[in-house]
């Protein structure tokens, strides 16, 4: 049966509804729980938390995809209670966010090791939730060029891909040749990688959106709502016209070779992002902001309900 694995237990693809492909239900880098700013009971992190999804469920928003990998605040636990509470299915992912956001023990892991940890999470389960990993989470370590220990995390990323066929997702797709020679190597077909953060403001100009797609990547526009415009934006933010105008060459182009989201945060836990920014933006602005240049609904659907689906549905 094809599905999708969420923390709640297989979906079919065609319950998922409208997908955010790269968010937050609460990231931080590691330590960022001893960081007494960003402490948090429990409770206060679900009541911020809870509205965020059930207002996104009430304009049609059915699936978040949590990006936050090992050693980044990812709590399995924590997702099936609000996905219980708000009927939101959310996939949870594997993997890294980066080399240098793995903790020390890693740092050595080898690429059996890695590939055997991957494999784990997704076939039996993440610790002892019993929920499976839907998605890989990969990238490159600041410095915008792919580390040894990238290069390894890449490398079983793509074995447990071919082998559960999973997808992955990247931060950053800036240095790609030596991810998609990896990919190559183990014989990944690229259809299955989003290649995420080509429209954000540090590294958009970097990024080779246009090779990426020639050989066979998704790109991932997934820093909506990021803006020079907004107060005291974050290093990466972008202005909002030229994100815009980036993603929309892209949807009349080739829609099939986009997906979105706002990457936003629904409890910080040591990345504050943007204040007041959250998944919600999808519908409160980029759709509005998409058909006011002339987004159909057909062309909407494609990138957040049709297209997201097939990404995200096990291939063997």
């Amino acid at each position: 049966m094809t599905h999708v694995n969420t923390v709640l237990g297989p979906v079919a693809p065609e319950m998922l509804g409208y997908v955010a492909i790269h968010e937050h239900i609460g990231y931080g880098m590691p330590g960022s729980e001893l960081d007494t700013t960003f402490w948090k009971d429990p409770l206060v992190r679900y009541e911020e938390t809870v509205p965020k999804l059930q207002k996104f469920a009430s304009y049609g928003g059915r699936t978040f995809v949590d990006a936050t990998g090992i050693c980044n605040g990812r709590d399995i636990d924590y997702y099936k209670s609000l996905s219980a509470k708000t009927g939101v299915h959310i996939v949870a992912c594997t993997g890294f966010v980066g080399g240098n956001t793995a903790l020390p023990f890693f740092v050595d892991a080898t690429v059996d090791y890695l590939y055997r940890q991957f494999m784990h999470e997704i076939t039996v389960g993440i610790g002892g939730t019993g929920a499976k990993a839907g998605i890989i989470k990969v990238g490159v370590s600041r410095g915008g060029r792919m580390t040894e220990l990238d290069k390894r995390i890449y490398r079983a990323a793509a074995r447990a891909a071919v082998h559960t066929g999973v997808p992955i997702f990247t931060h950053l797709a800036i240095d790609p040749k030596p991810a998609v020679e990896i990919f190559h190597d183990e014989g990944l077909s690229l259809d299955r990688v989003l290649f995420g953060h080509v429209d954000d403001g540090i590294n958009h100009g970097n990024t080779p959106d246009e090779w990426i797609v020639s050989q066979g990547g998704i790109l991932g526009f997934d820093t909506f709502g990021y803006e020079t415009q907004l107060p005291n934006p974050p290093f990466w933010a972008r202005d909002r016209n030229d994100r815009l105008g980036h993603f929309m060459r892209w949807v009349n182009q080739d829609v099939d070779a986009v997906l979105a989201s706002a990457d936003a945060n629904c409890s910080a836990l040591g990345w504050p992002g943007q204040e007041g920014h959250t998944i919600n933006y999808i519908f409160e602005d980029l759709i509005p902001d998409m058909k006011a240049e002339g987004a159909s609904d057909e062309t909407v659907e494609r990138i957040f309900v049709t297209n997201p689906a097939k990404f995200l549905t096990l291939t063997v």
